[in-house]
């Protein structure tokens, strides 16, 4: 007998009680989505079982057409219209992408405000709508594992990412209808899932310090953390946004390319073709002494030794990082307690036995490097929903670079500077320095260089109303107010009037408010014309089929089965089929004459069956043809 169980209003067994929330990790070659359930981390993985997704999105007329591992296979025969890497490409300028050399290479435009946008198949796409696919992916999984929608989301984001590419990140999500609890830095998440919180809580009077190299497809980070009594303290960090796997890929498939003898100049196909060869090469170097590249009808040798000296300099940038973070956290690398290797990049031997060296100790690597930070930010999502209402982990990340304000002569005064905790808010005076100024100008920049042309633009507004005064005699105080996605908000304020101007920072390189808006009103007023689209395009896929299909049977047995006014007829249904396919936007008009060419063909249907038994019994005695 089953029995049913009765709570009281309010005290509702807890399993209904959780919220649905997941920690997301938008990587730059891979993304995965990951939960908390009965008190363990656990990766969601999609239908056919793979946790990974590829960060890739394939783009025809119509629009997206799939994402991540269907997308992929679309590098080599469509690279335009395939999208990868494009994490690289979040919060950046135009300039920026100079600076990225041919590790791109897609057509590219640009708007008024500087943002790249890439021309593909379905028109100019933004790097912030290209992730928004792929969280819109991610959040999919999640919704149909869990059933229902989620409540929230921890998004990770590189230690070294700085306000521009948080705020595309954040858009991003937005765009994909994704509830963002918390950006949180990769190797703060990474930390989480390894527990090491819970190790230093043990004893309260001890503190251990924690590198965490992160070495992932497109970005670098190192991040030296202070943990004490379940407190993360994030002391420095450091690291390269555009130093990764890709980086890697590229010196194996520039090396295949001298090795080819293929000239300086390749078409996009050409390096598609290079960097997928060269990829697979560097994965299963990880666990050979030398490989065999099969690429353009040749085979090349690459052993792991000549690998290691085509990516040497990079992986040297990145234990110079770690030196300077560890001189900006005010320690010595024998200070350190652990190392922690986060990102699918840190599997390389060469890699591995580097960190080591410098910090003579064998790093954490327990959890596999591309679930580890997902599951961190699983971890922290469940206790920001409040579903994990014992933790009490406190988080204090840092800011990667310093935030300050135009002066005169184009010099930047840093009003926050770099590794201060956040959430944060700091204020400074200014004053005017011309007789009667009513207005001042604000230019916020983030960088730590002395002149503003060094530093990236990220604002600028004005406050006006300002009582005129001899120079240098108003009191205009700017705020900046960090918070704990280091977001950051600026006001300034003349304090003998109290008049004031705020600005809430969103940079050029990121989508307005009004632009997420009307994307996700398109989405519901164009709902209709989508499903028309996408009826259209279904029928015109069952239209190829059976025009391919019946024009190769009647090749093959029309003369023999039918008569003269029998073919003919099928040859015009056929036809007005195919002017349809071609012409038609109504996927109903296309729909009844795709049922009207099946019933046309029934009987010639019938008889090349009857034919083929016909031909399979010939010769066969009753007996045999039933046995």
């Amino acid at each position: 007998m089953a029995l049913l169980q009765i709570s009281e209003p309010g005290q509702s067994p807890q399993p209904h009680q959780r919220k649905k929330s997941v920690g997301i990790d938008l990587g730059t070659t891979n993304s995965l989505v990951a939960t908390v359930r009965s008190g363990i981390e656990a990766i969601l993985p999609d239908e056919q079982g793979r946790d990974l997704l590829p960060s890739v999105v394939h783009y025809i007329p119509e629009g997206v057409s799939c994402v991540g591992y269907e997308a992929a296979e679309h590098n080599s025969t469509d690279p335009l219209n395939t999208l990868s890497s494009i994490k690289r490409l979040l919060g950046r300028g135009v300039d920026d992408i100079k600076t990225l050399g041919d590790t791109l290479p897609y057509e590219f435009t640009s708007d008024e405000g500087g943002m790249p946008r890439i021309n593909t198949a379905y028109g100019v796409v933004s790097p912030i709508q290209v992730s928004a696919e792929i969280l819109r992916k991610l959040a999919g999984r999640a919704e149909l594992a869990l059933g229902g929608m989620l409540d929230g989301a921890v998004i990770t984001v590189p230690a070294y990412f700085d306000d521009a590419q948080r705020q595309a990140t954040k858009d991003a999500a937005t765009l994909a209808g994704i509830k963002v609890l918390r950006l949180l830095n990769e190797p703060t998440a990474a930390a989480i899932a390894y527990g090491l919180d819970t190790e230093v809580a043990e004893d309260e009077s001890q503190q251990r310090l924690i590198a965490v190299y992160d070495l992932g497809g497109g970005t670098f980070d190192i991040s030296i953390l202070r943990l004490s009594k379940g407190v993360f303290e994030v002391l420095a960090t450091g690291g390269d946004s555009a130093l990764g796997g890709d980086d890697f890929d590229h010196a194996i498939a520039n090396w295949l390319r001298i090795e080819l003898a293929m000239g300086e100049t390749l078409d996009v196909v050409e390096q598609r073709i290079l960097l997928e060869a060269a990829k697979s090469a560097k994965q299963e170097l990880s666990q050979k002494e030398q490989v065999e590249i099969e690429v353009l009808e040749t085979a090349l040798v690459l052993t792991r030794e000549k690998m290691h000296e085509l990516i040497d300099d990079l992986i040297e940038k990145t234990l110079k990082a770690c030196k300077r973070s560890m001189r900006d956290a005010k320690i010595d690398v024998n200070s350190i307690d652990e190392v922690v290797l986060v990102g699918g990049s840190t599997r390389m031997p060469s890699v591995s036995e580097k960190v080591t060296e410098l910090f003579g100790l064998k790093p954490k690597c327990s959890i596999d490097p591309d679930l580890v930070v997902a599951m961190g930010a699983a971890k922290q999502a469940d206790v920001l929903v409040g579903n994990n209402t014992d933790g009490d982990m406190l988080l204090l990340d840092v800011i990667p670079l310093s935030l300050g304000i135009e002066t005169m002569g184009g010099l930047t005064e840093k009003i926050i500077h770099r590794n201060t905790t956040i959430p944060v808010a700091k204020a400074q005076e200014f004053t005017t320095f011309k007789d009667g100024q009513t207005a001042m100008s604000i230019h916020v920049v983030q960088g730590d260089r002395e002149l503003v042309s060094d530093c990236r633009s990220l604002a600028r507004f004005e406050l006006q109303g300002i009582p005129p005064m001899v120079a240098g005699g108003a009191k205009i105080q700017v705020s900046y107010q960090v918070d704990a996605d280091g977001l950051l908000n600026v006001s300034a304020r003349e304090l003998s009037s109290g008049v004031e101007s705020r600005i809430e920072v969103k940079p050029s390189y990121g989508l307005s408010d009004n632009e997420i808006t009307q994307m996700l009103q398109d989405s519901f007023s164009h709902a209709r014309d989508d499903m028309r689209l996408r009826g259209l395009r279904e029928q015109q896929v069952e239209a190829d089929r059976m025009l391919e299909d019946l024009r190769a049977a009647i090749e093959k047995d029309g003369q023999s089965l039918l008569d003269d006014s029998e073919l003919q007829c099928l040859h015009l249904a056929l036809d007005e089929l195919q002017q349809l396919r071609e012409n038609s936007e109504d996927h109903r008009q296309l729909a009844a004459q795709i049922e009207t060419v099946g019933k046309t063909s029934e009987e010639f249907a019938a008889r090349r069956m009857d034919a083929s038994i016909k031909q399979a019994l010939a010769g066969l005695s009753l007996d045999d043809a039933l046995k």
